[in-house]
């Protein structure tokens, strides 16, 4: 590994890499309010892998440190798996597996609306990820079709991302404030209670499905949809409909009830939903059994970065770098 360390900060030697010594850019993938998402291909292993790009300075805040430190901890099928994360001279860079079908939200839009058993196919996957967050004590908070991407497979594979605001119940209080999406919010989120964040999570997978199965928002106002206001005051209400030209069975219109419920305390939980009789019709033999599937999933030739190592780092991050730097991440 070609590696220039340079020294920051008394008395400590902070590797400092230059990502071009890594990795190869492939293309931009993506942007947001974090900066920029690469595709980049290692020098070594000629794997992919997704690398978003963090300015260093004020942007490596306490939600990147909580994402880092939540999706080190995740290690499962159905979730982007984390790989490492390196400071270059600009910018922090988080290093992932690279999702080659892209956002969940896409094939949708391409699609217009999904039949009930390919809706299923993708639902039971995102539970079975959401339900090894939760048992790892961690809650997303932010669960919608843009944060999940599908592997390149002919059936694909769901893959939960961006854990930016996610809490874990290991290392947090119970989660207050309001975040995520509009029009994927639970009602108790939207009115600055303090909740329970699994639960909320169970309703934004509630909307999740019926997006899949309508081609629209549970919530928003067929006449006025970017009206967030609108879309708020039905949360709040739980004003929702299903088109009377979509075909949904029974049994799945009695669990998006169930989901869809203003009291949390009265909503469906995600151990329930598994146990759901539409659930578990034609449910993949790999989705039955979280503690294999976990342990699958374990790759013993890969050492996991060591937290200690990823808060050296992150700290370094805080500082913006003092010497000459490259003009763009990815490209040398």
């Amino acid at each position: 590994m070609d590696r220039a360390a340079i020294t920051v900060g008394a008395g400590m030697d902070m590797p400092i890499m230059h990502d071009s010594d890594r990795f190869d850019f492939v293309r931009d993938i993506g942007s947001g309010n974090f900066g920029v998402a690469r595709l980049m291909r290692d020098k070594q292993t000629k794997d992919l892998v997704a690398v978003k790009y963090i300015e260093r300075g004020d942007k490596i805040d306490e939600n990147v440190q909580r994402e880092i430190i939540n999706h080190r901890s995740l290690r499962h099928p159905n979730i982007v798996r984390f790989k490492e994360v390196i400071l270059t001279q600009t910018h922090l860079a988080i290093v992932m597996e690279y999702a080659a079908g892209g956002e969940l939200f896409e094939r949708i839009r391409n699609a217009g609306r999904f039949s009930e058993d390919e809706a299923r196919f993708f639902f039971q996957q995102l539970i079975s990820g959401v339900s090894y967050c939760h048992t790892m004590q961690v809650c997303h908070r932010d669960l919608k079709l843009e944060n999940t991407l599908l592997d390149g497979s002919p059936a694909p594979r769901l893959k939960i991302c961006d854990f930016g605001y996610s809490k874990s119940s290991v290392l947090h209080s119970q989660p207050k404030s309001t975040v995520g999406t509009p029009a994927y919010i639970a009602p108790e989120v939207l009115l600055r209670q303090e909740y329970d964040g699994k639960i909320a999570d169970v309703w934004s997978c509630g909307v999740t499905l019926y997006v899949m199965l309508v081609g629209s928002y549970p919530f928003e106002d067929p006449d006025e949809p970017k009206d967030f206001r609108k879309t708020i005051q039905r949360i709040l209400q739980v004003q929702y409909s299903i088109p009377d030209n979509i075909q949904i069975s029974r049994e799945c219109r009695h669990l998006i009830s169930r989901i869809f419920v203003e009291d949390p305390t009265k909503r469906i939980t995600i151990p329930e939903i598994r146990n759901n009789e539409w659930f578990l019709k034609n449910l993949p033999a790999d989705l039955m059994d979280e503690k294999t599937m976990s342990n699958q999933y374990e790759e013993p030739d890969q050492p996991m970065q060591s937290i200690d190592a990823i808060m050296q780092i992150i700290s370094e991050g805080y500082h913006t770098a003092s010497w000459p730097l490259r003009s763009r991440p990815g490209h040398g």
